[in-house]
């Protein structure tokens, strides 16, 4: 795992250097990913454990009407990615979490982000380290097993929380 020290604390400082700059953070994920994407942006909104300014996080896994509509008229793949055209915007950064690396829907708003000019940062699994070519960070744990790959996931975004309330405490 110390090898991926240096990609958190990378993502860490993108994440505050875009929210000082009143940016938002856009997350995405399937499955646990997606619980996971409302876990970190809920923490971000509300708070992880220090009283300080809401941060502007949206989670794109949870307007059911937005995804089911997106899936009906275009395709599961594009869920994500039509939200990311929608709402990101130059500066913003997208949280992509894929413990395969190949999640389709989360690859198609990644590609999004990159043209819109937003951050990305991609945590994932050993088998999507090859997304380290079309992101600013991608953090690679080092496992091809789900569990320990979500595990290592919500320390990395509970560390960035940590990281945040330092900076932004009132």
């Amino acid at each position: 795992m110390q090898q991926t020290l240096p990609d958190v604390e990378h993502g860490g400082a993108l994440l505050f250097a875009a929210l000082k700059a009143k940016r938002k953070v856009l997350v995405c994920g399937n499955g646990g990913s997606a619980a996971d994407s409302q876990h970190f942006a809920a923490e971000l909104v509300g708070r992880f454990a220090k009283k300080r300014k809401a941060l502007p996080a949206i989670a794109l896994t949870v307007d059911s009407s937005a995804l089911t509509a997106i899936a009906n008229d275009w395709d599961f793949e594009y869920v994500f990615a039509r939200q990311v055209e929608a709402l990101g915007r130059v500066g913003d950064v997208l949280v992509a979490l894929t413990t395969s690396g190949r999640s389709k829907n989360v690859l198609a708003a990644i590609r999004v982000a990159r043209k819109k000019k937003m951050r990305v940062i991609v945590l994932t699994g050993e088998k999507g380290k090859a997304l380290r070519a079309s992101t600013d960070v991608c953090i690679v744990i080092p496992s091809g097993e789900t569990a320990r790959i979500q595990e290592m996931h919500e320390l990395t975004f509970h560390a960035w929380c940590e990281f945040l309330e330092r900076k932004f405490h009132t």
